[in-house]
């Protein structure tokens, strides 16, 4: 395998058009690429080549449509991003609430071990999620002027205050190792069942880190798949095999999340930021469709009409 050498502006520029690549005004492409990288623009290259082996790209493809892709999915991220922060704030507060008011408000009470999953399968994890919640509480709550107000004042920290310096991805393990009896209760304020809600969790937290990490996130697919709920059917999602091909683990998949877990006046709002963008990508490309897109991301043709359901 050669190895990888530093390229120049000018040395991109032509490798790009030696792959049929269409550039019509060299300086922006020169700024684009150095403002975005060039090896990030080029990983969303493959809707545009003419196959999934072929080198190169698909006859009169042009560099502004390839970065309106790019562009969209930064907007994608950020609108997805900004909603899932809502839904970690409410679940921190929502677990805070319940688990307080049933196990107290000191650490020494809350983060006792008798208080999570007894099964002897789910005894390590507890430990080690205790560890890291005590750990996160030490490492970042001097950071904190909440925390250090409670600590310093009143010698401990309650779990309502806690929570602001618990990761989503502790949050969302957190989860895991209640007790069933708390799982449900925890479920019941957002009218969803404990086995959905142990799913939705850590897929939200999956898409949080790739947002927060500028990842590809159009076309990213998780490993677990959300069950089969009543806007699979209502929307005519095809299934292939007994499996619905759209909603299971990629960006529709977090469309339903939010369905049942956004309050209705969010869920709209973030539908129309949602459809908005989509439709200015629409007007922006040429060599593929929108079709092509929404396919990747997992949303049917009629993702819309979700507004108008229950």
């Amino acid at each position: 395998m050669g190895k990888k050498i530093f390229k120049t502006l000018d040395e991109q520029i032509e490798i790009l058009k030696e792959k049929g690549l269409i550039i019509d005004d060299i300086q922006y492409t020169k700024e684009v690429i150095l403002r975005e990288n060039y090896f990030f623009l080029m990983g969303y290259r493959h809707l545009f080549m003419q196959s999934d082996h072929a080198k190169c790209f698909l006859p009169n493809t042009k560099f502004r449509e390839l970065y309106s892709l790019f562009y969209f999915d930064r907007q994608l991220r950020n609108i997805l991003f900004k909603n899932i922060l809502i839904i970690e704030n409410n679940a921190k507060s929502i677990f805070s609430y319940a688990l307080s008011q049933k196990y107290g408000f000191r650490e020494v009470d809350y983060l006792k071990p008798s208080n999570f999953n007894q099964h002897p399968e789910k005894v390590r994890q507890v430990n080690d999620l205790l560890r890291k919640m005590k750990r996160q509480i030490r490492v970042n709550g001097a950071q904190h002027e909440a925390t250090k107000h409670y600590m310093n004042n009143y010698g401990y920290i309650p779990l309502w205050i806690v929570v602001k310096v618990l990761s989503f991805g502790i949050t969302s393990e957190l989860y895991t190792i209640l007790k069933e009896t708390d799982q449900k209760e925890i479920a019941n304020y957002y009218q969803v069942s404990s086995d959905e809600l142990l799913v939705f969790l850590p897929i939200l937290s999956n898409y949080r880190n790739l947002c927060a990490h500028e990842d590809i996130l159009f076309e990213h697919q998780t490993q677990k798949k959300i069950p089969d709920n009543v806007y699979h059917e209502a929307l005519n999602i095809p299934l292939i095999n007994g499996e619905y091909i759209y909603g299971k683990g990629d960006v529709f998949s977090v469309v339903l999340i939010f369905k049942y877990l956004l309050s209705k006046d969010d869920f709209r709002l973030f539908m129309n930021e949602i459809s908005y963008e989509i439709d200015r990508l629409s007007g922006r490309l040429e060599v593929i469709s929108i079709d092509k897109v929404l396919d990747r991301m997992g949303f049917p043709k009629n993702y819309k009409t979700i507004l108008e359901m229950d």
